[in-house]
């Protein structure tokens, strides 16, 4: 029998992920505080790669205290843009800041996880893409906005590439996945050494 996986988070493109990949998980979300964390490691001028990998890990970290021998994946994802970490828009007039400061420009998306097992980390990976938006016009930015609000809410920089978001970028160099929140493939290679996958 393979051994239990668990996913530390409430993130639906994360768990389709991992279902359309034919992996079998539970869904424990992490309740942490992100936002402390984030700020102090900003104030110690931490670069975003190790911001990414802290927040996975401390995911990753509270749900297998309470999760027996099981895998447990961490995930978390920074957007990365002119020395400044954006986190996810609090509100209509956030989303329209930060895509205004990041259009016409190129930022990085970090995707960060972390694997515990038996209350230590045997796992992480951080996968890096970097995403150049259009100059789109102010009328655009509004038009998008009204239409994808609801969706884009909870989402990091203000779009979902899956979605509408995609038409504000003229170039995306790196993984696929990786925007979407989960270095995948790396994860596959990992889960298919541990069985927890067949290959």
């Amino acid at each position: 029998m393979s051994q239990k996986f668990v996913l530390a988070s409430a993130s639906e493109i994360r768990q389709q992920l991992l279902r359309n990949a034919g992996v079998s998980f539970d869904v424990k979300p992490a309740r942490v505080d992100e936002v402390s964390l984030r700020e102090a490691m900003q104030a110690e001028q931490a670069p975003p790669r190790d911001i990414a990998d802290a927040l996975a890990e401390m995911k990753a970290r509270k749900v297998a205290s309470h999760a027996g021998a099981a895998l447990v994946l961490g995930c978390d994802q920074v957007l990365a843009h002119r020395g400044d970490i954006l986190g996810k828009p609090e509100s209509l007039d956030d989303a329209r800041e930060q895509l205004l400061r990041l259009r016409g420009d190129t930022h990085q998306l970090l995707s960060a996880a972390v694997i515990y097992e038996d209350g230590a980390p045997v796992w992480r990976h951080v996968g890096v893409v970097r995403l150049t938006m259009k100059s789109f016009s102010d009328e655009y930015l509004e038009a998008y906005l009204q239409r994808n609000w609801h969706s884009i809410r909870h989402s990091v920089g203000g779009y979902k590439l899956e979605e509408e978001g995609v038409r504000l970028f003229s170039q995306v160099q790196g993984d696929y996945f990786c925007v979407l929140g989960l270095p995948l493939l790396e994860l596959l290679a990992y889960l298919g050494l541990r069985g927890v996958v067949e290959t």
